[in-house]
């Protein structure tokens, strides 16, 4: 869960974001220490620290124009997970090329091909908040509707989320264990905050990224965050305008709940 930002985070964005457990990402303001095995991932490139999260996951940009994604084992979702979704969205859509994946006892990483194009919350974007929120619900809504519900092994449901949180000591109120029924299943995104979707230079949206909990739920699980993520990066009054790009009137039910679930989880 991506806060409000203001430097540039194109570099940070493109690599991916990792959702900490109270949501915590920085944009590393000085060097960060470079462990061996991301030494040795960097083949004798040039290593540019571009985020950091609460659990202790780094991302590094090479000066090849490669993102290294670094950091210990976490029971919300993998690397290896997360390699293995964007194999399969890549068949139908703009998304982090996989390059290199593994682990050992403590640590996972994933080292992916640079994509072109700025993230929705590049400073040159949030002096451009309408056309950042249109391409990012356009950008939604393209996603949903190319990724085919019917080939998609990963699971994003309500009852997925819940087991998940359970999974990781957290204990999600008794009112929110019953959704809403499904408007439209489909392949979510599963994170589907604004600093996710890159922009071209005409402003459109241009790919996807952090893909780590993709799966199948109801739409309006990535429309709530996406929504939600407007204020945080842009400041109140942009809901409208993401759910219109989107196509969809709003659904206040909908919207609630999943903001709800998405805070408790």
């Amino acid at each position: 869960m991506p806060r409000p930002v203001s430097a540039s985070v194109h570099a940070w964005a493109a690599a991916g974001l990792t959702r900490g457990q109270d949501g915590g990402v920085t944009i590393p303001s000085e060097p960060l220490p470079v462990d061996p095995r991301v030494a040795l991932l960097a083949r004798g490139a040039a290593l540019t620290p571009v985020w950091r999260n609460d659990l202790g996951g780094v991302t590094f940009r090479t000066d090849d124009d490669r993102f290294l994604k670094f950091g210990p084992r976490n029971a919300e979702s993998t690397m290896a997970g997360e390699a293995e979704r964007l194999r399969w969205a890549g068949g139908w859509l703009t998304v982090p090329r996989i390059l290199e994946a593994g682990a050992d006892d403590t640590h996972e990483w994933l080292v992916t091909a640079a994509l072109p194009g700025l993230s929705a919350v590049d400073p040159r974007w949030i002096a451009a908040p309408a056309v950042a929120v249109r391409a990012v619900g356009e950008g939604l809504r393209a996603l949903h509707d190319a990724l085919p519900v019917e080939d998609c092994a990963f699971d994003w449901s309500v009852e997925r989320r819940i087991a998940n949180a359970a999974g990781r000591g957290i204990r999600v109120p008794d009112d929110l264990r019953t959704a809403p029924p499904i408007d439209r299943l489909v392949v979510c995104h599963a994170d589907a905050c604004c600093p996710n979707t890159l922009l071209g230079d005409d402003g459109r949206w241009l790919a996807h990224v952090d893909l780590g909990l993709l799966g199948t739920g109801d739409r309006w699980g990535d429309i709530a965050v996406a929504a939600m993520s407007t204020e945080w990066n842009y400041g109140p009054g942009w809901e409208d305008a993401l759910l219109e790009a989107y196509g969809v009137a709003p659904d206040h039910e909908r919207l609630a709940y999943y903001r709800e679930l998405w805070n408790a989880t």
